[in-house]
């Protein structure tokens, strides 16, 4: 197989599209699964910082510090670093180190601590004085985070979990370098080790469709619920 010269890029019948379409799905849905927790665990995590901050209460205090120092750690460690890190631990809870499920412990872990963030400061852009106004209605602290919180922050949390999303998307890439399918593995194993620039650059076009779709997706969901510009 000739990997000299630019050519080789476009020697597109040394691709197997089978097995490229099998690691698309497998991106996709790595990124989809990781989402969906990503956002619960961010939102919850992000609440979590945004009601505890500022408090007088010592076991509310305890409860940042302890949120705060997670996300911190968490959010500071390399991705590559974190998944190598985590290997025991991914062993035990998916009963594998390689493959697609291997790569969601990782992927998550490293991802809410940074969505969490993204939604403490969501909250707190939030016009205080429509908090204030639901809290002198009698509002409950659960009716101001199901009614006000989230619904006028909603516009900033589609935004910022399309930034996070985005990301995954790289570090599934990256976590598939190590063993842990899609497209990443297909890049860096079929692609780079077997010299085949062809697949590699296939795989990277692939990558960049799906990045732009998401997006898409994030911005057009932004712009119909963001009552600002309508």
């Amino acid at each position: 197989m000739n990997s000299q010269g630019l050519g080789s890029y476009f020697n597109f019948s040394n691709v197997d599209w089978g097995n490229m379409i099998s690691s698309t799905w497998e991106t996709i849905w790595l990124t989809l699964v990781s989402m969906i927790v990503v956002a619960i665990l961010g939102i919850a995590l992000g609440l979590l910082l945004f009601e505890t901050t500022n408090s007088q209460n010592p076991l509310a205090k305890l409860l940042n510090w302890i949120v705060a120092l997670f996300v911190n750690v968490f959010r500071s460690i390399p991705f590559i670093i974190l998944i190598v890190l985590l290997l025991p631990i991914t062993q035990k809870l998916v009963g594998t180190i390689i493959g697609p499920r291997a790569a969601l412990p990782s992927l998550i872990i490293s991802a809410a601590p940074f969505y969490a963030r993204m939604v403490e400061l969501a909250f707190h852009e939030l016009d205080h004085g429509v908090v204030e106004a639901a809290e002198s209605m009698g509002a409950t602290r659960w009716q101001i985070i199901r009614k006000v919180l989230l619904p006028e922050s909603l516009p900033a949390l589609v935004s910022g979990i399309t930034v996070t999303t985005i990301s995954l998307i790289g570090y599934t890439a990256m976590a598939g370098a190590i063993g842990a399918g899609g497209l990443g593995n297909l890049a860096y194993q079929d692609g780079f080790q077997s010299n085949n620039n062809a697949i590699t650059l296939v795989a990277t076009v692939i990558i960049v469709i799906i990045v732009f779709i998401f997006q898409f997706i994030g911005d057009f969901a932004v712009k119909r619920i963001d009552k600002r510009a309508n």
